[in-house]
């Protein structure tokens, strides 16, 4: 069992082995706060900070049966003390967010995690009732905001699923544009429908335009930079000379919202395609805006 799980359960079972589903999701907001490296990432969601990934396990261990879902909680059917399974570390900051946080209902919870984390409650639809408007006001000031035209490009390699959409939201991205030829993904949230949903959830735009990827079949044996470099040569000379329509669609998308993101997988820049292909956009006339990757 991945060991991020056995937290979850833990925490189930230091509180009685059912906690309600948007306690869950601060109290472990809270101790992943505590960690050297936090074993879950959180978005700022409806309800203030919240992780995709938490709620992919706790769906999965509920399909198996070691948890029981309801539509407000969850609990756990397991008699492993998961909590002796833990890291020391992990123990004792448990026990802590237990004695601190643990008399705290959904609503107290909400409002501690909004003064002490406010970028986090920047999409609440709670917040303008449960705080005062100077509490409110430190809030809506961590909504990253900026009218500058910026050509952003990001990989998702190595990164979690709400680390990626944080880069998004704190470069105040206003639409992604997947240039994936193939957008699926064995990695959770990365997929085409997965991302579409998780981007507009956020109030991010996403768009796929699969002619400016690379096939998959043209992908294999890359070893070195050298192999990479050799297949950006032959997509700039018989991809990107073919597509400047769709690249002129995407200069058009930049001039109207000022902040797109071109999205592949890999992390180096210089062993992604998308890093050529914002190069071809910076030629296209009138194009006269920063490239920046991500």
């Amino acid at each position: 069992m991945f060991y991020r799980r056995k937290i979850i359960l833990a925490l189930l079972q230091l509180f009685e082995g059912e906690l309600e589903k948007i306690r869950l999701q601060k109290l472990l907001f809270l101790f992943t706060q505590r960690q050297t490296k936090a074993e879950y990432d959180f978005i700022p969601y409806k309800f203030g900070c919240y992780s995709y990934s938490a709620n992919a396990d706790l769906t999965t261990m509920a399909n198996k049966g070691m948890l029981a879902e309801s539509d407000s909680h969850f609990r756990s059917n397991e008699t492993t003390d998961y909590f002796k399974l833990l890291k020391e570390a992990d123990k004792k900051q448990l026990q802590e967010i237990k004695t601190l946080y643990g008399n705290m209902n959904a609503n107290a919870l909400m409002k501690h995690t909004y003064i002490n984390f406010p970028y986090w409650a920047t999409n609440s639809i709670k917040a303008a009732s449960i705080l005062t408007s100077d509490e409110l006001k430190k809030v809506n000031n961590s909504k990253p905001v900026s009218n500058k035209t910026i050509l952003f490009t990001i990989g998702y390699e190595g990164i979690s699923l709400e680390e990626y959409l944080n880069r998004l939201l704190k470069n105040d991205v206003k639409i992604l544009v997947d240039v994936r030829n193939n957008p699926l993904s064995m990695k959770y949230g990365f997929s085409k429908h997965q991302l579409k949903k998780y981007c507009e959830n956020l109030g991010i735009q996403y768009m796929h335009f699969p002619e400016v990827g690379i096939q998959s079949d043209q992908r294999q044996e890359l070893n070195t930079q050298t192999d990479y470099d050799n297949l950006f040569t032959v997509y700039r000379n018989k991809n990107l000379t073919k597509t400047v329509p769709t690249q002129t669609v995407i200069l058009n998308l930049l001039k109207q919202h000022k902040r797109i993101a071109l999205t592949c997988f890999e992390a180096n820049i210089c062993q992604c395609h998308r890093k050529h292909l914002a190069e071809a956009i910076e030629t296209l006339p009138n194009f006269e805006y920063e490239v920046k990757h991500i």
